[in-house]
C-alpha cells in the first residue's frame, strides 16, 4: 500500500512538471492576440477623441497668450515662436497640436488659433 501511494505521488509530480505542448502554447498566443486586437479596435476611437480634446485645450491656452500679445501690440499678429520668445507663452507649453503640427494664429476679424487636425492639412473639414 505504501508503494502504491509513493508511486502515485511520483506520477503526480511528473505530471505537474510536464510543460505545455506547442499546440497549447499556440492556442494561448492566438487567444491573447484576439483579445489584444479587440482592445485596440475599441481604444482607437477613444485615443482620437483624447487627441482632439487635448488640442482644443492647448489651442485655448495659446489663444489666451495671443490675446495678451495683441493687447500690448495692437497692430501685430504674433507667430507661435514670437509668443515664446517674447515670453507671452511658457516655453514648456505645447506649441504643436496632438499630431505635432504647428498651430496657426490668425488675427483678422477675431483672434483664432487653428490646428490642422488629424489629416495634418490646413483648410480642411477636420481643422480644430
Amino acid at each position: 500500500m505504501t508503494i502504491d501511494r509513493s508511486r502515485q505521488r511520483r506520477l503526480a509530480r511528473r505530471k505537474r512538471r510536464q510543460g505545455m505542448t506547442l499546440i497549447e502554447i499556440m492556442i494561448v498566443i492566438t487567444i491573447f492576440a484576439m483579445i489584444a486586437g479587440g482592445v485596440a479596435v475599441a481604444l482607437l476611437p477613444q485615443l482620437e477623441k483624447a487627441r482632439i480634446k487635448s488640442t482644443k485645450a492647448d489651442a485655448q491656452a495659446l489663444r489666451s497668450a495671443v490675446m495678451l500679445y495683441v493687447a500690448d501690440n495692437p497692430r501685430e499678429c504674433p507667430t507661435v515662436e514670437e509668443l515664446v520668445t517674447e515670453r507671452y507663452l511658457d516655453g514648456s507649453k505645447r506649441t504643436t497640436d496632438a499630431w505635432d503640427t504647428e498651430f496657426q494664429v490668425t488675427c483678422e476679424d477675431d483672434i483664432g488659433v487653428i490646428s490642422a487636425g488629424p489629416d495634418l492639412q490646413f483648410n480642411t473639414e477636420d481643422d480644430i
